[in-house]
């Protein structure tokens, strides 16, 4: 396992990160502990969750996999452990956080992480992200900006200034984003360095063969400001592992629940993903391995985050991850991806 470090700060994190936004939906408390000791056992003790999983979100369910997380980190030397978790931005109609909270103001931000670290069963989090960006702007399959959206925002010297205090307290070790983009990312940086507050050391943004934007310009902006990618959605939610190809029904998320084809229901989905599958094949891969062993080798990737929903799944997915790519089968990628250029943004 390759160990590399986050931004400019003392946490170094391993090159893969196991993901648990199925726990407590599709993977029960047990499997879930299965799969958190196996993937510490193979040295992936970095950790990822966020306070509005399991996802698909409910009240009903709502922080239940930080709850079976911190059942099993009950368990563990907690310094062995990094581990992640994510505030969520503006309500996206899930009232029953924090009453639906419109903004990442002070109140929102504390109330947040008490909660989180209660859940955990910690008394600090390693990494905390901002979930999504508050203000105004495309993402989760949205593909252009678009003004006419603009909204009033807790500025982001505000978001910082109340992140500087979890700091300060213990709370919280590195601060970080999610889903991001190249101005949001430079604002973060910009405000830190220029009233002496703690920079972001990562963004969680979706990368995989369908949606490479990360590459367009973030790409730079994160190399020039020493910004970490943590790599997300890297199967594209089932589509890059081929099953639905020949069985459009076959069980998955995006079957279970529709709502998550948005990204995934555009035109050139289905003929990339054939294209890719085709590649595999031809140079002795499954379409898994392809995609994973891709996102893996790219060099601004600090770490890969796979997600399982089943303890088998993950032994099939951590051993995938770490297919090389040579440099001749990378040129063929990117023929593919010049002929259907981020069909699923």
């Amino acid at each position: 396992m390759s160990i590399r470090p986050l931004g400019k700060s003392d946490l170094s994190v391993p090159d893969i990160c196991l993901g648990t936004m199925t726990f407590g939906e599709q993977t029960g408390e047990a499997d879930a502990h299965s799969q958190l000791d196996y993937a510490l056992g193979e040295g992936v003790n970095f950790i990822d969750t966020a306070e509005m999983y399991p996802v698909p979100p409910r009240p009903e369910t709502c922080g239940v996999t930080e709850s079976i997380v911190g059942n099993w980190l009950a368990r563990q030397q907690r310094d062995k452990v990094i581990l992640a978790t994510k505030v969520a931005g503006p309500s996206r109609n899930m009232h029953w956080i924090r009453q639906g909270p419109l903004a990442m103001n002070r109140a929102n931000i504390r109330a947040a992480i008490e909660g989180s670290l209660k859940r955990l069963q910690t008394d600090y989090i390693d990494l905390y992200q901002l979930h999504w960006p508050e203000r105004n702007q495309a993402m989760f399959g949205q593909w252009q900006f678009d003004p006419c959206n603009e909204r009033d925002v807790t500025p982001i010297r505000e978001q910082l200034d109340a992140l500087a205090e979890m700091v300060r307290e213990g709370k919280v070790r590195q601060i970080a984003v999610s889903n991001e983009h190249p101005w949001g990312v430079m604002q973060f940086t910009r405000l830190a360095e220029e009233h002496g507050m703690p920079r972001i050391v990562s963004t969680q943004n979706a990368y995989n063969l369908l949606n490479r934007n990360f590459e367009t310009g973030l790409a730079e902006t994160c190399y020039r400001e020493n910004v970490g990618l943590l790599a997300y959605s890297v199967l594209a939610f089932g589509h890059l592992t081929g099953k639905y190809l020949d069985n459009p029904a076959a069980p998955g998320r995006i079957t279970q629940w529709p709502a998550f084809g948005q990204r995934y229901s555009k035109p050139n989905v289905a003929p990339a993903v054939a294209a890719y599958a085709a590649l595999a094949k031809q140079h002795g891969l499954t379409p898994t391995q392809l995609a994973l062993g891709f996102v893996h080798s790219r060099w601004f990737v600090s770490s890969t985050i796979i997600g399982a929903s089943s303890f088998a799944q993950l032994k099939e997915t951590l051993a995938a991850t770490r297919t090389p790519i040579s440099k001749e089968l990378l040129a063929e990628i990117d023929a593919i991806h010049l002929k259907y250029t981020n069909p699923a943004p």
